[in-house]
């Protein structure tokens, strides 16, 4: 903070010593000083004749400042997409003017004006580009079809144009329709729910568990998209054991306060078992009646719940997709709480699409499927991540390893020599009772039981429950386990043909160990002769890196990758996205959006906003004896390029000053670069080269910058003059690059009146 201070002195004119302390000052002529001490607020030394002020009170900061901290802590998304993972050498990469190529590291080269840091970019036919560091945000990470066979451009053809041009025209199509869309969303008046502060405040008292920033965070969007009157429909994706089961229960709660209904919809008999468990505990206190609607309740039950609801005397009602049963009406259904949607077929999505036309929707999910995801982060939907992990949870070691009968062994026992219990995973019903005798022979330790879907109800409830008070340590199953049964004291899982699975159920089937403050572990098992596809391989490597908590988001963008994205509101999984990449369609989506939104026509030859590029002609980059890890150098420049408000620019300084101390005059200037960046782009200005000898400015055809204040800045100026339609002029350029930003911020200033 005391650099940051001390560059805003000096930014104000004013002149300063840096000293230890304040006797030192008080020793000292100095009339301004400037230390670091864990002070709240100022005082006056009277006989000393010395002023103290602290930060907070020069700039009454207190509340903001703590405010931005909060907000650093939860999960910024846009981060998360951009930085889906580390670039590795040889990733695909888009630049936004020369299209895809491949990444070959970070190079330093040394220029007249000093030595600089490049990104090295590969292009068809061995062509290299060189991207400096400062124009880090005209590159994103390739996520088409298949980033290894990415369709790389050669340089200087053209192709890259006309790619673009034909995803800006599907754009236009694909823009139109989602205003559509929004239009109908906008137009539906939902339900605005109201309650009592007070007793919101006691149901969230019985949460037992401080809530995570992220979980706030998102427990605050349902709460103000069910106080308004548009209707709700948020995606909240978090990992499993994150929390979001308490999100859908104060959905719950402002819906039947209001008096309305909730219908929670699971994917299977064992999660709407556990949910009913969950809602009845937390709701015991409240005159709230729950019912639950699946096979494990008997006929009697199930029609008794079907009469509570269409006369309004059951206000939450949990089940599987009996739920959407012709039979089942509601006297007034208000919210619907879907969880892990990508769990149901077609037809039922339907069903749910023609309830969502009324009522107030919050789906939950761990690991989103590409589309749901991909709709999301284009605006189609709201959308909350919860990434953050609770309190003392471990995150579960994953081992990827051919099957071997030492190993299966060897994990078994090590789980049951500490108490522990074991999921092993065998996800064929023919022959489960095999492999059931093959462990027992391997471990005669074990107390084995089986559990499969086409087992009887009774007899399945039976299984589960005995598992869970640890009559049996073993437990041999198909995916029945997938979603949402919690069992804390187990601790291991062996998943046998792992390679037969979707990234998005393994992540799942790995969540139903670690739910408690144990060190857990996944096994997934390949088959021993290798003989498992390129995807699959893919898969497996994914999970295998990602194992840290709340690596759910990831894994779907890493999903994303593999798959490709999917056309946003057709049936294919392809489309001009694989030309160009997700993240450039999605912002030439965007952008499309935000045009039709404010009336203006979409321009396929200009489908991106403006993005400046700034040369100085001096080193602008973090020296590596200031920051010396490449993937961690790589990360900052990607944060800076990423930013969008000057506020996290500074607070990206900051961690630097604090990690590595005083920041060299190289890395400084990087940082005013990216400031002047966002000015820039606010303006229009395409590009800024600043040099000894003059200075140019290029503007794009849709610059903010009005004609009367360029023309009053060429008067004011008198070395300026226009260097062609778009582009402005000032001849004797400074020496110093510090003078020449000072000289740009100025222009800008005059530019933008």
């Amino acid at each position: 903070r005391r650099e940051t201070i001390g560059a805003l002195l000096r930014g104000c004119g004013l002149t300063f010593t840096e000293v230890d302390n304040l006797d030192a000052f008080a020793a000292g002529t100095a009339p301004l000083g400037l230390t670091d001490a864990p002070l709240l607020s100022g005082f006056v030394v009277r006989e000393a004749g010395v002023l103290v002020l602290t930060e907070s009170e020069l700039y009454a900061a207190t509340g903001p400042r703590t405010r931005t901290r909060r907000a650093r802590h939860q999960t910024n998304v846009e981060m998360m997409v951009r930085d889906i993972a580390e670039l590795k050498v040889g990733d695909a990469v888009v630049h936004i003017d020369h299209g895809i190529g491949r990444y070959q590291g970070l190079t330093t080269i040394d220029t007249p004006e000093g030595g600089a840091e490049f990104l090295e970019l590969e292009y068809k036919n061995g062509a290299k580009l060189f991207v400096p560091v400062a124009n880090l945000h005209l590159i994103s990470r390739y996520a088409g079809a298949d980033p290894a066979n990415a369709p790389l451009h050669t340089l200087g053809r053209g192709d890259w144009e006309k790619a673009k041009r034909k995803a800006a025209e599907e754009v236009r199509d694909t823009a139109v329709e989602l205003l559509h869309l929004y239009a109908l969303r906008q137009s539906r008046t939902g339900n605005a729910f109201t309650f009592s502060a007070k007793d919101y405040q006691a149901f969230a008292e019985g949460f037992p568990f401080e809530e995570t920033p992220d979980q706030a965070t998102a427990i605050a969007a349902v709460i103000h998209d069910m106080t308004t009157a548009k209707s709700m429909d948020r995606l909240v994706c978090g990992d499993v054991g994150f929390g979001k089961t308490e999100v859908a229960l104060r959905a719950a709660f402002i819906a039947a306060m209001a008096g309305r209904q909730t219908a929670v919809l699971c994917p299977t008999t064992l999660l709407a078992e556990q949910h009913a468990a969950t809602f009845r505990d937390r709701f015991a206190d409240w005159p709230v009646t729950i019912a639950e609607l699946s096979r494990f309740r008997t006929g009697k039950e199930t029609t008794r719940t079907i009469e509570g609801l269409a006369d309004g005397s059951v206000d939450i009602v949990i089940g599987t997709h009996k739920l959407l049963s012709e039979k089942v009406q509601f006297k007034n259904l208000g919210l619907i709480i879907i969880d892990e949607e990508h769990r149901f077929g077609v037809r039922q999505k339907e069903q749910l699409r023609r309830l969502r036309a009324e009522v107030d929707v919050l789906t939950l999910t761990a690991t989103p499927i590409p589309r749901t995801l991909s709709m999301s982060l284009e605006g189609i939907r709201d959308f909350s991540v919860i990434a953050t992990a609770p309190e003392k949870r471990l995150s579960v070691k994953t081992f990827v390893h051919a099957e071997e009968d030492g190993l299966i062994r060897e994990a078994v026992l090590r789980e049951l020599k500490r108490g522990g219990q074991v999921y092993f995973l065998h996800n064929e019903v023919e022959t489960i009772e095999n492999r059931r005798e093959r462990l027992a022979r391997l471990v005669p330790e074990a107390r084995i039981v089986v559990a499969h879907g086409q087992m009887s109800e009774r007899e399945l409830e039976r299984v589960m429950r005995e598992f869970y008070q640890q009559r049996f340590n073993v437990l041999l199953c198909t995916t029945i386990i997938e979603t949402g049964i919690d069992v804390p004291t187990a601790n291991t899982i062996v998943i046998a043909r792992a390679d037969k699975f979707g990234l998005a159920q393994l992540h799942q089937l790995r969540g139903r160990v670690g739910r408690s403050h144990h060190q857990a572990y996944a096994y997934l098992l390949t088959p021993p002769d290798g003989a498992y596809t390129k995807d699959a391989q893919k898969r497996l490597e994914a999970i295998q890196s990602m194992e840290e908590l709340g690596s759910g988001f990831y894994l779907a963008m890493h999903d994303l990758e593999i798959r490709g994205a999917g056309e946003v509101l057709g049936e294919h999984q392809s489309g001009e996205i694989a030309e160009v990449g997700f993240e450039i369609y999605n912002r030439m989506l965007m952008n499309a959006v935000k045009a039709l939104k404010r009336g203006e026509s979409i321009d396929p030859e200009a489908p991106l906003a403006t993005t400046t590029e700034i040369n100085l002609h001096a080193p602008a980059l973090l020296p590596s004896s200031y920051v010396p890890d490449v993937a961690r150098r790589l990360a900052v420049y990607k944060e800076l390029a990423s930013a969008e408000h000057r506020a996290e620019i500074e607070s990206i300084t900051e961690d630097l000053v604090d990690r590595y101390g005083k920041m060299p005059d190289a890395a400084a200037r990087l940082a005013a670069i990216h400031n002047l960046r966002l000015k820039c782009e606010k303006a229009g200005i395409r590009k800024i080269d600043a040099g000894s000898s003059a200075t140019v400015i290029t503007f794009s055809p849709t610059t903010s910058v009005k004609p009367e204040n360029l023309i009053r800045t060429l008067q004011s100026r008198k070395n300026a003059r226009m260097a062609g339609p778009e582009k402005l002029r000032f001849e004797g350029g400074k020496e110093k690059p510090e003078d020449r930003l000072q000289f740009v911020s100025e222009v800008l200033a005059d530019l933008m009146g």
